[in-house]
């Protein structure tokens, strides 16, 4: 039987690279991401996955390539859309184009995928669209301006998603990253943590497989996932 599509945003070093080499044990995966020589590496290591380098942040780029992947790959039966637009700064001082570039990875990127793809989960009657995101999505703390706005927005409009296409028979989730996620930069920053301060991208990615095959009887809109030793 011919492998259905996953379609995945955000492919970086860590969640990204982690989600592709779990979907792909099920599924043929198109990789969005803006760096196209570690997307080509990584179809290289993995053979079911596909490169797509696309910034999306870029609304028409990122339509243009949302339709090449449905021509090349058919329409995915499930999107993770794990790109993050981030950033600190206090609210005052600001750069006010940084929020408006977050809101459009954050927000508007996944408007895109779920305008462009859940029509035909729709008419199939199944499907799954996840993203994940962070604690930013529920408060706003400072020095969170120019990201938390932008992640609450992604999760009221996946909420909104999830009441709409869910009666249709799609999973719609999100996933909160409450964690510092354990990749080469996080450990330079934290470099007097232990390893079980951080949480394993594989983990995460698990966590996200697992949510795209829940039984109907039993979905999850929010799951919240934080290391065992996490103060929250």
């Amino acid at each position: 039987m011919e492998r259905e599509t996953c379609l995945i945003t955000g492919v970086g070093p860590g969640t990204g690279t982690a989600l592709v080499k779990c979907f792909a044990q099920r599924y043929r995966v198109a990789m969005i991401a803006r760096d196209g020589d570690r997307l080509n590496a990584l179809a290289a290591e993995v053979p079911q996955a596909r490169a797509y380098p696309c910034n999306v942040a870029k609304s028409e780029t990122l339509l243009e390539t949302l339709a090449t992947i449905q021509q090349d790959m058919g329409a995915p039966s499930v999107v993770v859309h794990n790109a993050v637009g981030g950033g600190m700064g206090d609210l005052l001082s600001i750069e006010p184009k940084v929020l408006e570039r977050n809101f459009q990875i954050n927000t508007m990127a996944l408007l895109h995928l779920i305008q462009t793809y859940a029509p035909a989960m729709v008419e199939a009657g199944k499907g799954a669209i996840l993203a994940t995101g962070n604690t930013s999505a529920y408060r706003g703390k400072a020095n969170f301006a120019p990201m938390a706005p932008t992640k609450a927005a992604q999760r009221i409009l996946l909420e909104s998603a999830a009441r709409s296409l869910g009666p249709a028979g799609i999973h719609v989730s999100y996933v909160a990253i409450d964690a510092v996620i354990d990749v080469p930069w996080t450990r330079e920053w934290y470099k007097d943590k232990p390893d079980d301060f951080f949480c394993q991208p594989d983990d995460i990615a698990a966590e996200c497989f697992h949510l795209a095959h829940q039984a109907k009887s039993a979905w999850t809109f929010e799951s919240v996932i934080r290391p065992f030793g996490e103060n929250w």
